[in-house]
């Protein structure tokens, strides 16, 4: 019996499409790489409605940027900065590029372990942050700790996390309120509101 070859990726390339604000519908393309799962369109458009009276303006931290869909999608809706961490250098350096294809100025990117940075850095901060960590390496709960209690936050910051763990069963700091939650697929995202 013959085996079945995987299917390989075409080009080694994923593909997304910044879905508002100034750069709306632009496809652009990153790395494919074993635990990177762009935001999907659709979760995204929710995400962003519930967050529509917020972006303007905003500093933004994207911890664990990947593919940087939230990132991008964040500096199109009128985000005044943001901040992408993510270990993987060819996530970084794709990032960079589309940053340049675009013409942003306003992004800035850092190739980074985000509990290493949090950790370490003098704080400045941020309006509103994305975490999507890799699923199964318990990383949601460390970092939280970290951006409340190393100062990363504003005072009534926004903040947008992905799990594999529905939210209640989330060990978030105490400050935090869930505002919204959804479930899509395997995946529960929420938004969370300090203060």
């Amino acid at each position: 019996m013959a085996s079945v070859k995987p299917k390989q990726p075409h080009g080694g390339q994923g593909h997304l499409r910044i879905i508002g604000g100034q750069w709306r519908s632009r496809k652009l393309s990153f790395p494919e790489a074993p635990g990177l799962r762009p935001t999907p369109d659709r979760v995204r458009e929710t995400l962003f409605n519930w967050l529509a009276a917020h972006i303007e303006g905003a500093k933004v931290l994207d911890a664990f940027s990947g593919s940087g869909a939230l990132y991008l999608e964040a500096l199109s809706r009128g985000a005044s900065m943001a901040l992408a961490l993510d270990a993987n250098a060819a996530a970084i350096s794709s990032l960079r590029h589309n940053l340049d294809l675009l013409n942003c100025a306003t992004g800035q990117l850092l190739q980074s372990d985000a509990l290493k940075y949090l950790d370490t850095q003098t704080p400045s901060p941020f309006d509103l942050v994305f975490l999507d960590p890799p699923f199964h390496q318990n990383l949601l709960p460390a970092t939280c700790t970290l951006l409340e209690d190393k100062g990363w936050l504003a005072e009534r910051a926004w903040i947008y996390t992905e799990s594999e763990t529905p939210p209640s069963a989330l060990q978030m700091p105490a400050a935090w309120r869930l505002h919204r939650e959804k479930k899509a697929g395997q995946v529960y995202y929420s938004l969370w509101q300090r203060g």
